[in-house]
């Protein structure tokens, strides 16, 4: 299967816009016309989108040049000690995956699960046997969008940089979704320099080779944390994230893809990143071996 790659790096909301009002659908223009080029769709509390609906996201994201990516529900947990739950879990990953195939998205994001006091190697494994049953099933639906674990935030939650890379080298149409946000507060304050995030992205390039950093799915906020980790999102300015010093890493890293602000401030702080972005381009090149992916996204190449 040839190796699917976004044509720029793509700036937008988690959700409807704040200053949009109207039925979701008419946010595909008006995220256009704010000068953005990407929109997250937020099944966080359900999932809300039929078929038809799906298919007219479809046609607008086309017409406007919109990116559609989305957040599968916030209640999954692929390592419940319940196997219900994670049965459910799994449904509502694969079901999320679908529709946004329907619209002709390029990834869905989600929250894996918890480590309940166990060895987090023993969770990673669990994790791979989980995800792979969700490609797997996705597959065979004629699902093609990128399935991405995320980075969290909280220290009890499983979702270090490591453990969703190595899930990521194993199982094919699974690619991280790195939180830059989540990773400064697991680490309570680290990972906020330049030096830093060009060795999360190099590891992240010698994992899964130079064609992901072409379709890359990242989250940007403020953020508030503790010891254990994550609180609560700020806006950019409200934080002591040095976003600006982020996006210059971004630019030499020449990525393309999709990067989703979440602060409260949406599409204020995705204009913020952009226009940062927009302002000078360096970068480097590499060469390495691709990996398989969605086969849905010609219009954006």
């Amino acid at each position: 299967m040839p190796i699917r790659k976004l044509d720029r790096l793509r700036f937008g909301p988690a959700g409807i816009p704040n200053s949009f009002s109207g039925p979701s659908e008419g946010a595909i223009a008006f995220v256009r016309q704010l000068g953005l080029d990407a929109m997250e769709l937020e099944f966080v509390k359900g999932i809300w989108m039929k078929k038809e609906r799906a298919e007219v996201f479809r046609e607008l994201s086309r017409k406007h040049d919109v990116v559609l990516t989305a957040h599968a529900p916030y209640y999954i947990n692929l390592n419940s000690r319940k196997r219900e739950v994670v049965e459910k879990s799994r449904a509502m990953i694969i079901r999320s995956a679908e529709l946004l195939h329907m619209a002709g998205g390029f990834s869905l994001v989600f929250h894996a699960g918890f480590y309940h006091g166990e060895e987090p190697k023993k969770v990673t494994e669990r994790m791979k046997e989980e995800i792979g049953r969700i490609v797997r099933e996705a597959e065979e639906r004629g699902v093609d969008v990128w399935i991405r674990p995320e980075l969290m935030g909280k220290l009890s939650q499983w979702g270090g940089l490591e453990e969703i890379l190595e899930v990521s080298a194993e199982l094919e149409m699974v690619e991280p979704l790195i939180d830059f946000a989540h990773l400064h507060a697991r680490h309570v304050g680290r990972y906020n320099s330049a030096e830093e995030w060009r060795k999360v992205l190099t590891r992240y390039e010698e994992v899964l080779g130079n064609e992901a950093l072409k379709r890359v799915h990242f989250h940007v906020s403020g953020i508030n944390y503790g010891k254990r980790g994550e609180r609560n999102h700020l806006n950019l300015r409200e934080s002591d994230l040095n976003y600006e010093e982020l996006i210059e890493v971004f630019r030499e890293f020449k990525l393309r893809g999709v990067v989703i602000s979440e602060s409260p401030s949406l599409e204020e702080d995705a204009l913020l990143l952009k226009r940062l972005y927009e302002a000078g381009k360096s970068g480097r090149n590499a060469t390495r071996k691709g990996r398989k992916g969605p086969r849905s996204l010609e219009k954006f190449l």
